[in-house]
């Protein structure tokens, strides 16, 4: 997409018209704290907002055409946000069931406090982890007294000798050597890494590093690594080195992805929210094309032939023919009469 650049209709200076992809899920979480935020900040400029929420000013103003269509069961006039924007200063009205900010329930509070004791015993450095527990201790037993402490056992035994090897390597700067099975490939490789960081995502252990095998940053599940050794050689990492900006998201793409387009049918649509994508077309239908980069053209034809008829590549015509070749091989493994040999 290009970063157009034009003249809002109150006449201001022409700004960025850039909206970056998200998912429904991405921006439903932001409505719900966008709402109460402007309703304490009365009269906010949408310049401001776009700053403190770390979006463009088109997003924000996208956000509040979106809460146009949002209200209480009714639906009418009466019952739906009205949100007014027009001299560049925003104003909400009827937005009164979701005016507090959203707060954590005993349920949530006691999850994040054992995400937060699961983080701790994992950094080498956990200071900042600690603080933040201390925090929500002190927040939860001033309702609760002696309800912030919880009893957790996080190892299974399954990983605690990798996972002792790589925060070694880490803390010492020095090389590891990995055993790690690739998913995608189904095949168990060896690779020296210079570690850069151990973060947990999505209830996942990762480790990021540079992977002198790849001669790039990679990331590496915890759980697939088979084997990690602590080598007598230096883990600095070199200077091109760079940890990715996470956010929410495993995935971040990168120049050298493939750019790939597939076209859903309306059962399979739920990719477009799903998938980290560059894009989203609209067909008759409800049918979608969704623009997705990828670093392994092999998810792309796993999933195809996951959706079976209800998902197709457009593009690139390479992988195109990749999916159906893929797909005669597993067509070659049922006999004449439809049975699985």
């Amino acid at each position: 997409m290009s970063d157009k650049r034009v003249t809002d209709r109150r006449g201001a200076a022409p700004r960025s018209t850039r909206i970056t992809p998200e998912t429904a899920t991405q921006r439903l979480g932001r409505l719900l704290d966008l709402v109460p935020w402007v309703l304490r900040h009365e009269g906010v400029s949408v310049e401001e907002t776009a700053r403190e929420f770390g979006i463009s000013p088109a997003q924000v103003e996208s956000d509040l055409e979106l809460l146009f269509l949002c209200g209480t069961p009714g639906y009418t006039h009466a019952e739906l946000i009205d949100a007014q924007w027009d001299d560049g200063h925003i104003y909400l009205a009827n937005a009164d069931d979701i005016a507090a900010p959203m707060r954590l329930t005993r349920d949530e509070a006691v999850t994040l406090t054992a995400g937060l004791q699961a983080l701790s015993s994992i950094l080498v450095n956990s200071e900042v982890a600690e603080r933040t527990l201390a925090k929500l201790r002190a927040a939860t037993t001033a309702g609760d007294p002696g309800g912030g402490r919880i009893a957790l056992d996080l190892d299974d035994g399954s990983q605690h000798a990798v996972m002792a090897q790589l925060k070694q390597a880490l803390a010492d700067h020095r090389r590891v050597h990995l055993t790690y099975y690739v998913a995608t490939r189904d095949e168990t490789t060896e690779r020296d890494v210079d570690l850069m960081r151990i973060v947990n995502l999505d209830g996942q252990w990762y480790v990021e590093g540079w992977c002198h095998r790849a001669n790039a940053v990679r990331f590496f599940r915890v759980d697939r690594v088979a084997a990690a050794t602590v080598l007598d050689q230096d883990g600095t990492p070199p200077p091109e080195a760079r940890p990715r900006e996470l956010d929410d998201e495993v995935f971040v793409p990168s120049d050298s992805d493939l750019t790939v387009v597939i076209e859903a049918r309306p059962d399979a649509a739920w990719i477009a929210d799903y998938y980290p994508n560059e894009g989203i077309e609209r067909a008759p239908g409800a049918s979608v094309r969704v623009t997705l980069k990828v670093a392994d053209p092999a998810l792309v034809r796993r999933l195809i032939l996951r959706l079976g008829g209800e998902a197709r590549v457009v593009s690139p015509p390479e992988l195109i023919e990749a999916v159906a070749d893929e797909a005669r091989a597993a067509l070659a493994h049922y006999g004449a009469g439809g049975t699985a040999r």
